[in-house]
């Protein structure tokens, strides 16, 4: 019988084998089938193909040889160890000069004005290190080295051509991707679904991420790419498995999911863990709400990078704000939160699971917006005993977050509204502000004036993707409280420390998305950028032609002169509206090679046409 029982396993292994060897050749086969008949077209599909290789043989070779190679590098980790204090401070000087040379080089090239985002960064953390728990108790290691994973998550997406192309690419597929949630929305509601936009258009995005999350859960493709993203982690900034893993969690999963990754631990977590725990998820927002915020129309490659900068940042600050003063007990086991038996019972139980989380939101924003509408009333009315009705809690905001939006990057004429849209997320809801934000873009892309009757229609595009970067975070105080009674749900011995290091937690939180707006402010010109090549100084003068159509006057977009692999910056480059037509370029760069002009924008399709008048080269925009 034992004979039969092992010659049965060895058949089912050997079947499963020759199951996954056909399954691979066949994938194989069809993506050399699809280079083939069109390379330009299979690239995406070339590109995932490879990085899923070099995973899959990353974990193959890590299985069966790290542990020999990791003995065969004895020698060389026990030399690091005895030199580490010396290579530490030099890698450290370096790092420092290195960023001191850029940004020398970069502010001699674009100006002074991301400096204020560069000094803002540095203001943020000298304060959490002052007002510390245990001040002078801090890792040096993990507050540089987040820092640093933060600074060069941005620089990556956001100042290299590679890194902003393939954010931009990962958007729009998002964006198409949730598309698909229509097709549900106009069976069960109708083909005027769309005339209650925000319930039967947005809300149904929630609950197909929500299936397709819980979908990857269950085949573990989420457990494994937390699990390496909290590596990285952990091995860079030397925080603990279960806080790297928390924090990793939080860039697909919400602040009361996310602490289901780590539930077998969190009885045993030091205050510091807890306090790192928590300021993860008010760092981030889940996967589901990126869905909802896209759809407003923020930019969806400004919310992916928010996600993926504000975890590193999380954890830097957390251990800065509350260091660890304990002895670490807890290490990692194997973790498992999807019980479903099969593909289908994942996808159903991620749709239901998402009941709840719609009919929380749905009824918050309800709540939330009566509440301001009647604040606002109250606030009129006292404003009005002192000839001020104009009295409101967005102008009070304005005045009390201003200077922070300032140091942030906004420009001085848009930060009152931007310390508005911060006031809101703070006191209110995340979701209440980015509808505002979203009510802002709309306006400026219809093109309308920016002031009526002394008060700001629209920001730049520039200050949108500030303030798309500070908002991206639970940090708000309903959040503290759906927090607190989450994580006391998994832990109930526990509830009194969750909620000592709650108030901090929000803070911490709420200044790593801040940090991230820094960041994104030095570096985001690149998304607002005219791009020359050219060897000689040239002047650009663009006007806006209606395709069959001819405008009463040329809009005007923007007039610069550049020397040679020059990056001028522009804070906010618009096109104006002729007979209904409007565009924004969030994207444009132009590529002068000899008497050639390329342009691409990553909104619409151009042609692009150049003439030359005497010393001036005039390119007009022709749209279709």
């Amino acid at each position: 019988t034992e004979q039969k029982v092992i010659c049965f396993s060895v058949c089912q292994l050997v079947e499963i084998q020759i199951i996954n060897s056909e399954f691979i050749s066949g994938f194989v086969a069809i993506v050399v089938a699809a280079c083939a008949l069109n390379f330009q077209r299979a690239v995406g599909l070339l590109v995932i193909s490879l990085v899923t290789l070099f995973f899959l043989v990353w974990d193959w070779i890590n299985d069966r040889y790290g542990n020999w190679v990791w003995e065969k590098l004895h020698p060389i980790r026990e030399l690091i160890s005895k030199n580490w204090v010396w290579i530490r401070w030099m890698v450290n000087v370096l790092v420092l000069l290195a960023v001191v040379c850029w940004l020398t080089m970069d502010t001699a090239q674009l100006g002074t004005r991301q400096l204020v985002s560069f000094f803002g960064l540095l203001l943020l953390v000298f304060l959490m290190l002052l007002f510390s728990k245990h001040p002078f108790r801090w890792s040096w290691q993990t507050l540089l080295c987040g820092i640093g994973l933060q600074y060069g998550f941005g620089l990556l997406i956001l100042r290299t051509t590679f890194g902003f192309g393939a954010l931009a690419w990962l958007g729009r597929k998002a964006e198409t991707f949730m598309s698909f949630s229509n097709a549900g929305s106009e069976f069960v509601f109708g083909t005027n679904y769309t005339d209650h936009f925000f319930v039967f258009k947005v809300m149904p995005i929630l609950v197909f991420l929500s299936s397709v999350i819980s979908i990857l859960y269950y085949i573990g493709f989420m457990q494994w790419l937390i699990c390496k993203i909290g590596l990285v982690m952990q091995v860079t900034m030397g925080t603990s498995p279960i806080e790297s893993m928390a924090a990793a969690g939080n860039i697909f999963l919400g602040h009361t999911e996310s602490p289901l990754l780590i539930k077998p631990y969190i009885s045993g977590l030091t205050l510091s863990e807890i306090h790192a725990v928590m300021t993860g998820g008010f760092a981030s927002i889940s996967g589901t709400i990126l869905g909802a915020y896209i759809s407003f129309g923020v930019e969806p490659s400004h919310l992916l990078a928010a996600s993926l900068m504000s975890a590193p940042a999380s954890l830097a600050i957390a251990k800065a704000f509350w260091p660890e003063t304990e002895s670490r007990n807890v290490t990692t086991r194997d973790h498992h939160i999807n019980m479903s038996k099969n593909l289908l019972e994942a996808a159903s139980h991620g749709a239901s699971s998402a009941a709840a989380l719609v009919a929380n939101i749905v009824v918050s924003l309800i709540s939330f917006l009566a509440l301001l509408a009647c604040l606002d009333a109250v606030l009129s009315w006292l404003g009005g005993m002192l000839d001020y009705p104009q009295l409101s809690f967005t102008l009070i905001c304005s005045y009390l977050f201003m200077p922070l939006s300032f140091i942030m990057g906004v420009s001085w004429e848009d930060c009152f509204v931007v310390a508005e849209l911060i006031g809101t997320k703070t006191f209110l809801n995340e979701f209440v502000a980015y509808q505002k934000l979203s009510e802002l873009i709309k306006r400026r892309k219809a093109g309308g004036p920016e002031y009526v009757d002394n008060v700001k229609q629209y920001i730049s595009v520039h200050s949108e993707a500030i303030a798309t970067y500070a908002l991206c975070g639970f940090s708000n105080i309903a959040s503290l409280g759906m927090s607190i009674a989450a994580l006391s749900a998994l832990a109930p011995d526990r509830q009194s420390d969750f909620s000592s290091c709650g108030v901090r937690a929000l803070i911490a939180g709420s200044v790593s998305c801040f940090m991230t707006a820094c960041i994104a402010g030095e570096s985001i010109c690149f998304l607002t950028t005219f791009c020359f090549f050219s060897p000689t100084l040239i002047t650009l003068k663009c006007s806006v032609t209606n395709l069959g159509q001819t405008p009463s006057n040329h809009g005007w977009i923007s007039t610069v002169t550049c020397p040679s692999h020059y990056i001028l910056y522009r804070s906010k480059i618009t096109c104006l509206a002729y007979n209904g037509l409007f565009i924004s370029l969030y994207l444009f760069i132009i590529n002068i090679n000899q008497n050639r002009v390329t342009a691409q924008s990553d909104l619409i399709s151009q042609h692009i046409m150049q003439n030359t008048l005497g010393n001036y080269q005039t390119i007009k925009v022709i749209f279709r």
